[in-house]
Parts: C-alpha cells; sequence; structure tokens
C-alpha cells in the first residue's frame, strides 16, 4: 500500500462502519423487541451482545480509520468527522455502555428500572455518528477520484 491508498481505505473502512453500525442500532436493536415469543428480558440480553461485539468492531474500524491519518494526512473536514467519531466513541465504551450494561442486568435480574435518559443519550450520539461517518467516506473516496495518481 501506498500513501495515496490511504484515503479510499478510509474512506471504504468509514462507509463499512456506518453500514455496519446502522444495521444494528437502528435496525436489529428494535426489531428484536418485536419478535414473537422474545420478552424485553431475553431482547436485552441479546443486545448486551450484539452492542458488546459491535463496540469492538467499532473499535478496530477506528483504528483501521487513524492508522491511515498516520501515513496521509486528511484535510480538515475529515479530521473533524474522525474527532467526533472517535469522542462518541470513547463516550459510548467508557460510560454510556458500561451504565446502560449494569441497568440492563438489573432488570434482567427483576428489578425495575426507572427511566434515567441513558438510552436516548446513546441514541442522539449513534445519530451524530451517521453525518460524522458519511461525510468522512464520501470525502475520502470522491475526493481520492480527483485526484492525479503519482508515478
Amino acid at each position: 500500500m501506498n500513501k495515496q491508498q490511504m484515503p479510499v481505505i478510509r474512506g471504504i473502512a468509514a462507509i463499512f462502519w456506518l453500514g455496519f453500525f446502522m444495521a444494528i442500532s437502528f435496525m436489529e436493536a428494535p426489531l428484536k423487541f418485536t419478535a414473537p415469543g422474545i420478552t424485553i428480558a431475553q431482547g436485552l440480553q441479546i443486545g448486551r451482545l450484539v452492542f458488546g461485539a459491535l463496540n469492538k468492531c467499532e473499535w478496530v474500524l477506528l483504528l483501521i480509520v487513524l492508522c491511515t491519518c498516520l501515513f496521509n494526512r486528511p484535510g480538515a473536514l475529515v479530521m473533524l468527522c474522525t474527532s467526533v467519531v472517535c469522542v462518541i466513541l470513547l463516550a459510548e465504551t467508557f460510560w454510556l455502555l458500561p451504565v446502560l450494561d449494569a441497568r440492563a442486568v438489573q432488570y434482567i435480574s427483576g428489578h425495575q428500572q426507572q427511566d434515567t435518559g441513558m438510552h436516548w443519550g446513546y441514541i442522539i450520539l449513534e445519530v451524530l455518528k451517521v453525518p460524522a461517518l458519511f461525510i468522512m467516506g464520501w470525502k475520502e473516496i470522491t475526493g481520492s477520484r480527483r485526484k492525479p495518481a503519482l508515478a
């Protein structure tokens, strides 16, 4: 791989990440609670597994993006988008997911929980990830096509 390929790799990683997390966060998560025979407790158990795995995959994709930034620094807009998704992923990993996971465990154990709004906070961060990843992917993939290849 050479320096000129880094934006394309970064763009592909961003678009793949976008599709991957949107399918889980905005499709799988709500649909599992509508499946016949699935209780809220079962849905929460499934969600804990799925969102734990999603979080790990997101870290791999972020590392790919960050590594490409080391070899070929992106423009200011892509750096801003990268910073946004990095901060969101840090907040989700070290704050929101542990809190939501603990609440899910309590609910599964039979302890009713009062709504704290944390779930809405997670949804808001997921919604903010959408334009950041889209802009990063679009800018890098389309911008790379316009640049002449260096021999």
